[in-house]
């Protein structure tokens, strides 16, 4: 997949000289450039949570967000006949919120379909007002919750976790309105706050703040925080330094993380490379994002959204937040093929 003409260095950033134009691997390799692309991605801040590492990685606990855990999420579903399953999505910046939904969904049908779902208790913690965000999406996620009878925890946030007995303490409400409640588990599926890599900071390329454990006003989908990439929203060019652009999970775009967002934003950047080289008007970035949601065996809700909420959908005929089975077999067969052969190689991108 990689094109030609590129050289691809298979070694691991340590910093970043953004006067110099300059990048420092850990295998002591300096690059050089014209323009920086950053893109570094995101990782699971444990720190944020005390006990949430432990929590994920003992038996009773997973996350599809951790590669060496994801295959072990299904084995705890299909092993849970009665009990308490816990599923939380993590204060702060979290890749594709939407995705973190989907291992619920998909639990719930398997144990209405395997008759065990009446002796469940099933539990979803999210520390938005709404169960997404977005009004449209919220009433059919709401529906789908409420047909599978599982308990929604809005404006909750877990302070700990008590891994030996099995146990969560939340902190419940808005701001100003803290309520400390205890919750069991017998199964947890835990979405983690996710950090952008130290150097970015260090480098002088960040959001200015300290990047300490999520507070009051990140928890929302588009949150500014300290820490990731800063640049501007709409241009994706970084504020300080000239030359040096942020897009994907890393980046303070004020709009919902995911890989439908950053394929828009790699068009634009390399658009405006050249716009800025030519001394060209830059082109603008509005927050588009997506979120394809798994809501059971075979039905999807299909998001598409700009960073004011408002819905965007590619196919405007079909209310595509409706809960489908054409839009889960496009996820599921079409957009990998989409992936690969076309996204991948630049082919699709606005």
């Amino acid at each position: 997949m990689v094109p030609a003409g590129v050289t691809w260095c298979l070694d691991e950033v340590t910093g970043v000289d953004p006067a110099a134009r300059r990048v420092e691997t850990a295998g002591g390799r300096q690059i050089s450039g014209g323009d920086l692309v950053l893109c570094p991605g995101v990782t699971p801040d444990w720190d944020d949570v005390p006990g949430s590492q432990a929590a994920v990685h003992s038996a009773y606990g997973s996350s599809n967000y951790v590669d060496e855990r994801a295959p072990y999420t299904w084995e705890l579903v299909e092993g849970l006949t009665e009990g308490h399953a816990v599923f939380v999505v993590g204060a702060g910046p979290v890749p594709c919120a939407g995705a973190a939904l989907k291992p619920l969904f998909l639990a719930a049908d398997h144990w209405r379909r395997t008759g065990v779902l009446g002796r469940l208790t099933v539990t979803l913690i999210v520390p938005w007002p709404t169960i997404f965000g977005i009004p449209a999406v919220d009433r059919e996620l709401q529906a789908v919750a409420d047909r599978f009878g599982i308990t929604v925890l809005t404006s909750t946030r877990v302070r700990r976790v008590d891994t030996g007995n099995r146990l969560l303490h939340l902190d419940q409400g808005g701001p100003g309105e803290h309520r400390d409640t205890r919750l069991p588990y017998d199964l947890l599926h835990l979405v983690p706050r996710h950090r952008p890599p130290a150097w970015v900071s260090a480098s002088g390329l960040g959001v200015p703040g300290t990047d300490g454990p999520a507070g009051e006003d990140d928890s929302a989908l588009d949150a500014h925080v300290p820490g990731m990439v800063e640049v501007d929203p709409a241009t994706l060019a970084h504020r300080r330094h000239l030359a040096v652009w942020g897009l994907g999970d890393a980046a303070d775009v004020a709009a919902s993380r995911s890989g439908g967002a950053l394929r828009k934003q790699v068009a634009v950047v390399a658009d405006n490379i050249g716009r800025r080289r030519a001394g060209r008007p830059l082109v603008g970035y509005d927050g588009y994002s997506t979120a394809p949601i798994t809501v059971g065996r075979n039905r999807l809700v299909l998001a598409e959204f700009d960073r004011a909420g408002t819905l965007t959908p590619s196919v405007p005929l079909i209310d595509l937040v409706k809960p489908r089975r054409f839009t889960w077999a496009y996820d599921r067969f079409l957009q990998p093929e989409l992936y690969w052969h076309s996204i991948l190689r630049g082919r699709v991108s606005r």
